[in-house]
């Protein structure tokens, strides 16, 4: 018998695998935390690099889709979204606040 991803075995150890894995890395800052310094200036460096990659991660998800660019409805609902954080605003608003302007707008003709 072949083994597929669609197989309840392989999904299950998959799953136990990557369950593993980030635990042993969670794990790995405290026991390591007095055992390895990193410098200051790699600190502040991984830090912008977290802000870059989540700004770009949002970037390319809001603003293409499948091949091409997104139509307005879609940039304006995270601009929305980005305002109801902005105003700190529950989580639970802020997603449906999207959703919600996303989907009028779309109503609107704004695909």
């Amino acid at each position: 018998m072949n083994a597929t991803t669609h197989d309840p075995v392989v999904l299950i150890a998959s799953s136990l695998a990557l369950a593993a894995g980030t635990y042993g890395f969670r794990l790995a800052g405290p026991l390591l935390r007095t055992r390895v310094r990193i410098p200051d200036s790699v600190q502040r460096t991984l830090e912008v690099a977290a802000v870059v990659l989540l700004t770009a991660l949002v970037a390319t998800t809001a603003l293409t889709e499948v091949h091409g660019l997104a139509g307005p409805a879609r940039p304006l609902g995270v601009a929305f979204a980005g305002l109801l954080v902005w105003r700190k605003a529950p989580f639970l608003v802020v997603v449906l606040g999207a959703a919600a302007a996303t989907a009028l707008l779309r109503l609107a003709g704004l695909a």
